[in-house]
């Protein structure tokens, strides 16, 4: 009878650590995010961000690529108020690297969760999870010609 006890104990534990062991992969517009008033006061204005393909003049130096990998407290929150917030955070590396390694500019910027690129112009991936959401980027930190 313990026996039985101890498993029914063991199988309600892990059924209820499956069930916050969520992950859910959210697409989510970067315009979006960008015009937002926590990214309008927060960003640095002199270091400009380029996602995936979008143009941007004339690279004079490259100063390296460099990844972010940043997770927030998502309790209490919508996946997508956790998920603006975690990338204001992993945007505000890359231009806090661009700016130690004296550039004006990260170009090319793309998710890279889990070590998986997916590059986009208009979104990024955002993982959500019951307590946590991240993001995960890969910028290339640029000098850009005036």
């Amino acid at each position: 009878m313990k026996f039985v006890k101890i498993l029914l104990g063991l199988t309600l534990i892990l059924t209820t650590a499956t069930t916050f062991a969520r992950d859910t992969k959210h697409m989510y517009s970067i315009q979006e995010a960008l015009e937002s008033a926590d990214f309008k006061s927060r960003l640095y204005p002199d270091i400009a961000l380029y996602f995936g393909e979008q143009p941007h003049p004339k690279v004079v130096k490259s100063l390296g690529s460099y990844p972010t990998n940043k997770k927030t407290n998502a309790f209490n929150k919508s996946d997508i108020e956790a998920c603006q917030w975690v990338l204001l955070s992993a945007l505000l590396t890359l231009q806090e690297r661009a700016q130690k390694e004296g550039g004006n500019a990260v170009v090319n910027i793309n998710s890279y969760y889990k070590k998986n690129t997916f590059s986009s112009e208009t979104e990024y991936e955002c993982h959500a999870g019951a307590f946590v959401a991240g993001v995960a980027l890969m910028g290339e930190v640029v000098t850009l010609a005036d």
